[in-house]
């Protein structure tokens, strides 16, 4: 993005972190920064120079940190406290029994997208140091450098029961990482849950059974840890999965991780997803992009995810493809429309074929909004944050607004 030098330029290079305005932003928006205590809370307030004459409605904003999911999606549905919870990661069971319960308050609305929860694998040794950095680009995973190993896990991923017990109508069971828009989807790529199988796999490429039944092979034994966020949905696609890697004769330890430490670009902690320090790990990418160019993006070698940019690279999985990035610096340039279609669902069926990912369910839209929400009056609740407007307004609107950002806020959440 476009930063003011004048703010930013003394803290070029390896000073970039210490830089005051990384917590003081500075603007145009509709509003201008005024207090951040970091897991806590967010206040701005509005702008005078803003561009759009009347606008914004409300003279301060709040947002606020802590909570979970559901709470969000109660505050609004149930209690009111709220108007509108965005991107709410919650079961839809719970949804369901919030709409329809007595004292409903509010409702949920669904928009199809193409954010993907999906299963990364670690193409590099996350138990490794090489120096000071696991997960280096100079080593190789011990387990999924064979590919018989990446297949059986996808077979064991039961995305047919992760959509029906937990995700609902709020996501579709998919083998594609990219899901939208309909030209961009690959024809060519399936999906299927079978232990038999995968058994099989492993049987044929000598991985065997040892007298505790965790299959070994070279003296290595299928031992993998599975990490993701705390929050309801994920740790409950985590147990499908272990209960099936079990009855393949692997070894699965889960682990859960504090959203915001998870999604942080913290360099000091190791359980970040950039780092990615585990041999599988699980979240949503969003798509915000009409065009999925941008989206794609985060399997190319040089955005590859490493302590020499601080671990800010888009691509964790460590996953590198000549071919690959090929075929996306042609997208970058190609103009008829039908053949950079081509080359980016080429990119998918890599991706997929490879197992670098394993997509599960393209997750929709999910917002829980008041009954009483009229188009200038907005109070949002979710776990992520929660923003408290008030003050004078331009318009004719509640006498609060309140919002709280979605339980699983920003772009890979």
């Amino acid at each position: 993005m476009i930063i003011p030098k004048h703010v930013f330029e003394p803290y070029k290079g390896a000073n970039s972190r210490d830089a005051p305005a990384n917590l003081k932003p500075v603007g145009t928006g509709p509003y201008r920064f005024v207090d951040f205590k970091p897991g806590d809370l967010v206040r701005g307030e509005r702008h005078p120079a803003y561009h759009v004459p009347n606008r914004p409605y409300f003279d301060t904003i709040e947002m606020k940190g802590g909570g979970d999911a559901v709470s969000a999606a109660r505050a609004v549905l149930q209690t009111g406290e709220y108007d509108f919870a965005w991107n709410t990661q919650v079961e839809d069971e719970i949804l369901v029994r919030l709409e329809r319960s007595g004292s409903a308050k509010g409702r949920v609305e669904l928009v199809d997208s193409a954010n993907i929860e999906h299963i990364e694998l670690n193409s590099t040794d996350p138990w490794t140091e090489m120096d000071g950095e696991r997960s280096s680009t100079e080593t190789q995973h011990p387990l999924f450098s064979d590919l018989a190993v990446k297949q059986a896990l996808c077979l064991l991923v039961d995305r047919a029961s992760v959509q029906a017990h937990i995700y609902g109508r709020t996501g579709v069971a998919t083998g594609n990482f990219l899901n939208a828009p309909e030209r961009f989807v690959s024809k060519d790529t399936h999906w299927e849950f079978n232990i038999d199988k995968a058994n099989h796999l492993l049987e044929q490429a000598g991985w065997q059974r040892g007298p505790d039944g965790i299959r070994t092979k070279d003296g290595k034994r299928l031992k993998l840890v599975f990490q993701t966020s705390v929050n309801a949905p994920r740790q409950k696609t985590q147990a499908i999965v272990k209960q099936a890697c079990q009855k393949a004769g692997i070894d699965m330890e889960l682990k859960s991780v504090t959203p915001s430490v998870y999604f942080s670009s913290d360099v000091a902690n190791p359980d970040t997803a950039r780092k990615f320090y585990a041999d599988a790990q699980m979240f949503a990418v969003l798509m915000r992009q009409p065009d999925p160019g941008l989206f794609m993006q985060q399997f190319v070698s040089w955005e590859i995810a490493s302590k020499k940019n601080k671990w800010q690279g888009r691509n964790a999985t460590r996953w590198r493809n000549n071919e690959y990035d090929k075929a996306y610096r042609a997208a970058e340039s190609e103009l008829d429309p039908v053949k950079r279609a081509a080359l980016l669902i080429k990119m998918n069926d890599m991706v997929v074929d490879d197992v670098a990912v394993i997509p599960v369910v393209n997750r929709r839209w999910v917002a829980a909004i008041s009954n009483e929400l009229k188009a200038a009056s907005i109070r949002i609740y979710s776990a992520a944050a929660t923003i408290a407007s008030t003050g004078s307004f331009s318009t004719p609107i509640s006498e609060r607004g309140m919002i709280l950002a979605g339980s699983d806020c920003g772009g890979e959440r």
